[in-house]
């Protein structure tokens, strides 16, 4: 499946602001809130969610 240009958008803002690439991929679900956990925990490991997240859907 080839990205689109939404697609490296969100890998940019995930980049950026983990949860709110989450978010725009899968809203308000529990990955949102994972995400959320995982970038005050670490800001790398919030990052690598949100583009396994988004490299997944």
């Amino acid at each position: 499946m080839p990205f689109t240009a939404s697609d490296i958008c969100k890998i940019i803002i995930a980049i950026i602001l983990p949860p709110l690439g989450v978010f725009l991929e899968r809203g308000c679900t529990a990955d949102f809130w994972i995400n959320v956990l995982l970038t005050i925990l670490g800001y790398l490991p919030g990052i690598l969610h949100a583009l396994y997240i988004i490299l997944k859907y």
